[in-house]
């Protein structure tokens, strides 16, 4: 039997566009276990999904790396504990990619280093911001060379907490991908840079007082929220409450809200009162990333 898990993840974080996000604690867990025949169950979110099972993206990547390691014709049963919702901005895909590659390698019995693995899954994936920390957990800054992932990653304090709101719809990646400009001025370039680059060197630092002041954006979250409006009452009402940085996971429509652990029970309840149609979860930041167990 195999047992392997991944962490959600929340991209961008503001100004860091395609190359900054944090793994949270919701996780995705599959049980691969050997079969007479070939099975799929799956409970937790998306299990309402019938699509899900018949057209099951993990199944396909699987197969695709799976008949390349090894020759064993061996039917398996494949269990799934999804914990991450579907297309609302958590890193979902990101935990199906890194976790079906790994557990391909894992059933052939061949040895997959994390950096390898990060570098396989940019075939399926090629922004680093959600699979870095899918793979690695915690804080990463990641790009590409050369089609390989370069990324530093930081553990996040116990002391922090996400406050995290999901609304009761998605916001396609692709549809809000075409919301944004085609062409951006020097001046808002700049602006993302150089916030960028604060919000990483206060999260390097632990400079929390500065991720206010650091996560502003002028690239891609006010067309995305345009699609939501209400994402910006929801920023609102977040940083009025305790949120040392409150932006768009992803490319939404999950709201992703960092504050001190002490603050968040009261940050979520005000949020849960206030959107009482969307998700309201508080959790704590992964640092291991994806996990694999014999």
């Amino acid at each position: 039997m195999l047992k392997v898990s991944v962490p959600a993840t929340s991209a961008n974080l503001g100004p860091g566009f395609d190359t900054l996000g944090v793994a949270v604690g919701l996780r995705n867990t599959v049980v691969i276990k050997p079969s007479k025949f070939h099975s799929v169950s799956l409970k937790g979110e998306g299990a309402n999904n019938p699509v899900l099972k018949d057209n099951n993206m993990f199944i396909s990547i699987f197969n695709d790396f799976y008949n390349n390691l090894s020759t064993r014709g061996q039917f398996y049963r494949f269990e799934f504990f999804n914990e991450i919702p579907i297309s609302r901005g958590l890193g979902s895909s990101s935990a199906v990619i890194v976790s079906a590659i790994a557990s391909a390698y894992a059933i052939a019995g061949i040895r997959l280093s994390r950096h390898k693995l990060l570098n396989l899954a940019l075939a399926y994936e090629s922004h680093p911001d959600n699979i870095t920390p899918a793979v690695m957990g915690g804080f990463n800054v990641a790009t590409i060379n050369d089609n390989e992932v370069k990324y530093i990653k930081k553990d996040m304090p116990n002391n922090l907490s996400a406050v995290v709101v999901i609304p009761n719809r998605p916001i396609s990646t692709a549809s809000s991908r075409k919301v944004l400009p085609f062409k951006y001025t020097k001046e808002d370039t700049v602006f993302n840079v150089s916030h960028s680059s604060l919000l990483t060197a206060a999260f390097m630092s632990e400079k929390w007082d500065m991720l206010r002041e650091a996560a502003q954006d002028r690239m891609h979250q006010y067309f995305r929220m345009k699609q939501m409006p209400e994402l910006f009452e929801v920023q609102k009402i977040a940083l009025k409450n305790g949120a040392l940085m409150s932006t768009l996971s992803g490319s939404g429509s999950t709201f992703f809200n960092l504050c001190y652990k002490n603050d968040a029970k009261r940050l979520s309840s005000i949020l849960a009162k206030e959107f009482a149609r969307f998700q309201v979860l508080t959790l704590d930041f992964d640092n291991d990333g994806i996990i694999v167990e014999n």
